[in-house]
């Protein structure tokens, strides 16, 4: 049976005007939209896709990856709200992420950034997201050795240090005093853990940077010295054919999303409908920001 909200590995079941067909269990046939693939796979082979609903509320099927799965904690950028039902997040699939008015912990605007956790309503298997990140916080004190590296990812600040999701489980601190200097809320990092308390919070140190975010941060730059040779702005977007920006930039659509998020929250650039901007004019460059 196919996972809503999960990568699977799905049978080859016919092609058709729309795509391919994929066996999805229970859920009967899923659509792989033809654009994912360049050719038929094989009668019953295996294709490794996403699972999700589209715009009709459909279950589909993609070969890209979403910025995280069911059950997992992201840092999300809002591109539209709607008063009515909540705010939509941008997760690197077509169909943007519901997060409802409900489960949003404080008022949202186009722009923003939060920490949330990606979720399946049970009643309707449509994949939502929470702001609301406590109530899926484990408090059970986990069986981690002293030492054991974990994956964290920052979710606010406190007197103490800054408090973080621990594999995306639990909730641990890394304090003021043994870190090299400030962390941002997002922030992906390994750590290792120095103690688990009774009360399930685990106590961290900061190990290296995720290897993934390293990546992330050349790249942003690579994107800002393109953005200054070319006058301030680049026709790439969040919309643009991945073609389009492997070609510009030698990276792929989502490694190029991700880099220029990172250039947005630290209001390095402007991400408009028709490319992106440095925020601010540069000085005798050719053209103009805008």
């Amino acid at each position: 049976m196919a996972l809503i909200g999960r990568r699977n590995q799905l049978p080859y079941v016919r092609e058709a005007t729309p795509g391919f067909y994929l066996d999805g269990g229970t859920h009967g046939e899923i659509l792989l939209p033809g654009r994912y693939l360049s050719r038929r796979p094989e009668p019953g082979s295996l294709v490794d896709v996403f699972v999700y609903r589209d715009s009709e509320d459909r279950l589909v099927a993609t070969t890209e990856d979403a910025y995280a799965a069911v059950g997992e904690f992201a840092f999300l950028r809002v591109v539209s709200v709607n008063p009515r039902i909540g705010v939509f997040l941008d997760w690197g699939l077509e169909k943007d992420l519901l997060l409802p008015i409900r489960e949003q912990a404080a008022p949202l605007r186009p722009g923003d950034w939060l920490v949330v956790r990606v979720a399946l309503d049970q009643r309707t298997e449509r994949l939502i997201a929470s702001a609301r990140l406590n109530r899926y916080l484990n408090i059970t004190p986990p069986a981690y050795p002293e030492d054991q590296p974990v994956s964290v990812l920052v979710i606010g600040e406190s007197p103490l240090g800054y408090n973080a999701v621990v594999n995306h489980a639990h909730r641990g601190l890394l304090y003021h005093t043994e870190l090299p200097g400030p962390l941002t809320i997002g922030q992906p990092l390994d750590a290792f853990v120095r103690r688990v308390r009774p009360d399930g919070k685990i106590d961290l140190a900061l190990d290296r940077t995720r290897v993934g975010y390293q990546r992330v941060v050349p790249l942003a730059e690579k994107i800002f010295a393109a953005l200054t040779a070319s006058g301030g702005r680049l026709p790439l977007h969040d919309n643009s054919p991945p073609e389009e920006i492997r070609a510009a930039l030698g990276v792929s659509k989502k490694a190029f999303k991700q880099a220029i998020g990172v250039l947005f929250k630290a209001k390095r650039i402007v991400i408009e409908k028709t490319g992106i901007r440095l925020a601010a004019p540069v000085k005798g460059g050719p053209g103009r920001a805008g």
